[in-house]
């Protein structure tokens, strides 16, 4: 049904969105260093993607990737200004960063509300605006596919809770914001499956309540402030599993546990048996006897990753159930994690 504007109610929708949104978008731009024949160092131009301007003080929220190995970093308003950007911290293990930028005095920069994705639904109409292939402010729109996504993006990193959309994410998106209808940020876009390099219909976005916690603590400290367990961890296999007969091959074996530390105080028992594990070159020396760790806060723990993603949203201080097995025997143990420090 057309208005007297022409339009479906659809594309006013879409209009609105985008014109209240689009000034809020940045093209984010970034400077490498690489080597040349004669084995100088040299600048050359490194990556891109999007960014959204969050605070009118010049605070700009993208991906970590986005900004992966830059020793300088460019954003671009809409206006075409260019300003170099610092970066005030980074997450890895939830891919956010934020940036800052020096705006000139009086100058009214647009900003992207932050939503509620506690609230979404599968089926909701979404919209991504960002810098697919270096084509500045570009809307796309799709639905929210599915939510509560676990994704892999490292070796030991999981993002949880994860938003699948179909709406179409390129390279030169990442970073950018997934928009309600109502205009406010409930993702931060970040990856996309396809075989090709190109959109196919499944992307995935940081859900906008992880970045809020996220980038506030940022913003606050220059960090995140993460619980940990003060002891050695060993992620089990089966070479470790059958040369020391245990009785599983998942969990992680606790090497060591730091003297006079609360994991200590709480029962946490470290090895004994000290051998050397790994290859030649890059071996190392565990040790064996003490307990595994099975489960975290409720959370199985089958290796790293598992552990990192249970405690993810833990602080120091907080006291957490976690059960070894000791022998064949499982114990609950309450541990007061400790600051995490790497």
């Amino acid at each position: 049904m057309l208005d007297n504007s022409g339009y479906t109610i659809e594309e006013i929708q879409n209009i609105t969105v985008y014109e209240q949104a689009n000034e809020a978008v940045v093209n984010i731009t970034t400077e490498t260093v690489g080597i040349n024949w004669f084995l100088e160092p040299v600048p050359q131009e490194g990556g891109s993607g999007s960014g959204s301007i969050i605070d009118n003080r010049g605070y700009v929220v993208t991906n970590c990737h986005v900004i992966s190995d830059a020793v300088k970093i460019y954003i671009s308003l809409s206006d075409g200004s260019q300003y170099e950007g610092k970066v005030i911290g980074v997450d890895k293990e939830n891919d956010i960063a934020v940036l800052k930028f020096d705006p000139p005095n009086n100058t009214a920069l647009k900003t992207i509300p932050f939503g509620d994705s506690s609230a979404l639904k599968v089926g909701q109409k979404v919209m991504a605006i960002g810098n697919p292939f270096g084509l500045d402010r570009t809307l796309t729109t799709g639905i929210v596919s599915a939510l509560g996504r676990p994704i892999k993006i490292e070796a030991n990193t999981i993002i949880k809770d994860m938003i699948q959309t179909d709406t179409a994410i390129n390279p030169g998106n990442s970073g950018g914001p997934l928009l309600d209808t109502q205009g406010r940020m409930i993702g931060i876009n970040t990856m996309i499956y396809s075989t090709s390099g190109s959109s196919a219909g499944i992307g995935f976005a940081i859900p906008v309540n992880t970045a809020k916690r996220v980038v506030a603590e940022i913003i606050q400290h220059g960090k995140v402030i993460r619980g940990s367990i003060d002891a050695e961890l060993v992620q089990l296999n089966n070479s470790i599993a059958n040369y020391a007969k245990l009785s599983t091959n998942k969990g992680l074996l606790v090497s060591r546990v730091v003297p006079g530390s609360n994991a200590e105080k709480a029962g946490l028992k470290g090895g004994t048996e000290a051998v050397r594990y790994g290859s030649f070159r890059n071996s190392s020396v565990i040790y064996l006897g003490g307990d595994i760790i099975i489960s975290i806060a409720g959370q199985n723990i089958e290796s790293l990753t598992d552990y990192y993603s249970a405690l993810e949203s833990r602080k120091p201080g907080e006291v957490v159930p976690v059960i070894v097995l000791r022998g064949k025997q499982q114990v609950t143990l309450n541990v007061t994690l400790a600051e995490r420090t790497k």
